[in-house]
C-alpha cells in the first residue's frame, strides 16, 4: 500500500512542489537531489569495496600468520 506510488500520485506531487517552488527551482532542485543521490552512490560503492578487500586483506592475514611467523623466526636468525 505504501510502497507503490501510481502516476496519479506522481503528477500530485510533481504539481505540489511546482506550487510550492515555482518553475524555476524545481530544475536546480531536481539536479541538486540527483548529485546527492550520485555521491551516495560512490560514497556506498567505496565503502563496500574497502569492506570486501578488508575481507579479503584479513583472510590473508589469518592464512599468512604461520608464514608470518616462519619468517620472524628466519629474520631474527640472520639478523644475529
Amino acid at each position: 500500500m505504501f510502497g507503490r506510488i501510481g502516476p496519479m500520485e506522481l503528477i500530485l506531487i510533481f504539481a505540489i512542489a511546482l506550487i510550492i517552488f515555482g518553475p524555476k527551482k524545481l530544475p536546480e532542485i531536481g539536479k541538486a537531489i540527483g548529485s546527492a543521490i550520485r555521491n551516495f552512490r560512490q560514497q556506498s560503492n567505496k565503502i563496500a569495496d574497502e569492506l570486501e578487500n578488508g575481507d579479503d586483506q584479513v583472510q590473508r592475514d589469518n592464512r599468512g600468520d604461520k608464514n608470518s611467523e616462519e619468517l620472524k623466526k628466519t629474520d631474527s636468525t640472520t639478523e644475529t
